[in-house]
C-alpha cells in the first residue's frame, strides 16, 4: 500500500467526505501533527456508516485518505449484493469499513498480521457487530509458522508490513491461515469479493494450493508488488489466473477481476446466510 500523493485537494476532499467531515479531517490532521497531540483521533466519511479511529504519527491517516478521499475501491461499487467479503491485509480496517458500509448485506473477514494494526482494526470493526470478524494472522498458501519480516519493506511503516516463514531454528511466530480455510469457517459456499493487499505475499498465495478455492471467488481486487523477495509476482499471478475465468481491468495500482458468470448467480447465491 502507498500513494505518490497522500491527500487530495479541497474540492475532491469535500466531495468525498462531505464539507463538515472534511473540515474535521483537516483539524484532526493538524492535531496529529503536533508533538503534544492526542495518540488517537476519530475520522468520519459519508462513505462509512460509523466513525473510525486513527493513530497519530502513523500511516493511518494516509490509508484513510486513500480509501475515503481518493476512493481507491470505488471500482467495486457496482458489485450487486455481495455475501462474503474477505479482506487480506486489512491494515487498520479502513477498506473493511468501506466494504461493510457500501454493501450493508455483506459479512466480512479481515486478516491482518501486525499487532498494532490489528488492535486498531478490531476497534474499527467493533461497531459493525457480527457482520465483521478480525483474524490476527496472515494469508499463505500452506500451513506454516510465520513472523513479521525484520527487514523493512519500502518505507517500513505501518502500511508496509511483510511476513516471512519462520526458519527451522526459530521459535515463536504465528500460524498462517489460507483462503480455503477462511471460506470453510465462514459457512458460505462462495467468496463474493476477495481483496488482497499483502505487500508481496501474493507471490506465495498464488504459487500453489489455490485451485481448491479460486473457483469459489466471484470478484477479486489485488495490489501486485513487483519489488519484493517473493519472486515475479505478476507472472505468478498471471499463471494462476490463466484458466480462472476472470475478466481483468486495472484501476490505479489495483488489478480487478470479475467473472461474467457471477452476475447470473443472482442475489440469492451470493447472499446465502450462514447455517
Amino acid at each position: 500500500m502507498g500513494s505518490g500523493t497522500d491527500y487530495p485537494g479541497p474540492v475532491q476532499g469535500i466531495r468525498s467526505l462531505g464539507l463538515l467531515n472534511y473540515c474535521r479531517f483537516l483539524r484532526q490532521q493538524y492535531r496529529m501533527s503536533q508533538k503534544s497531540g492526542p495518540p488517537i483521533v476519530t475520522l468520519r466519511s459519508k462513505h462509512c456508516a460509523f466513525p473510525l479511529v486513527c493513530r497519530s504519527r502513523t500511516t493511518d491517516v494516509k490509508v484513510f485518505s486513500q480509501i475515503f478521499m481518493f476512493r481507491e475501491y470505488q471500482c467495486l461499487d457496482h458489485l450487486r449484493s455481495p455475501g462474503l467479503v474477505i479482506d487480506c491485509g486489512a491494515n487498520a480496517g479502513y477498506s473493511s469499513a468501506y466494504f461493510l458500509s457500501r454493501f450493508p448485506a455483506a459479512e466480512l473477514i479481515a486478516v491482518e498480521p501486525d499487532a498494532g494494526n490489528f488492535g486498531i482494526l478490531q476497534e474499527n470493526l467493533r461497531t459493525f457487530g457480527p457482520r465483521a470478524r478480525a483474524v490476527h494472522s496472515a494469508v499463505w498458501s500452506h500451513p506454516a509458522r510465520l513472523r513479521l519480516n525484520e527487514s523493512p519493506f519500502r518505507d517500513g511503516r505501518e502500511w508496509s508490513r511483510q511476513v516471512r516463514e519462520c526458519l527451522p531454528h526459530e521459535s515463536g511466530g504465528f500460524l498462517a491461515t489460507d483462503i480455503g480455510t477462511l471460506l470453510r469457517e465462514s459457512g458460505r459456499e462462495r467468496i463474493s469479493l476477495l481483496k488482497i493487499d499483502v505487500e508481496g505475499a501474493e507471490g506465495a498465495i498464488f504459487a500453489s494450493n489455490y485451485s481448491s478455492w479460486i473457483g469459489c471467488v466471484d470478484a477479486l481486487v489485488i495490489e501486485l508488488h513487483d519489488d519484493t523477495a517473493f519472486g515475479d509476482n505478476r507472472a505468478i499471478f498471471a499463471a494462476a489466473m490463466k484458466d480462472a475465468g476472470f475478466d481483468f481491468t486495472t484501476w490505479g495500482e489495483l488489478t480487478v477481476g470479475t467473472k461474467p458468470s457471477a452476475a447470473k448467480r443472482g442475489h440469492a447465491a451470493s447472499a446465502k446466510a450462514r447455517p
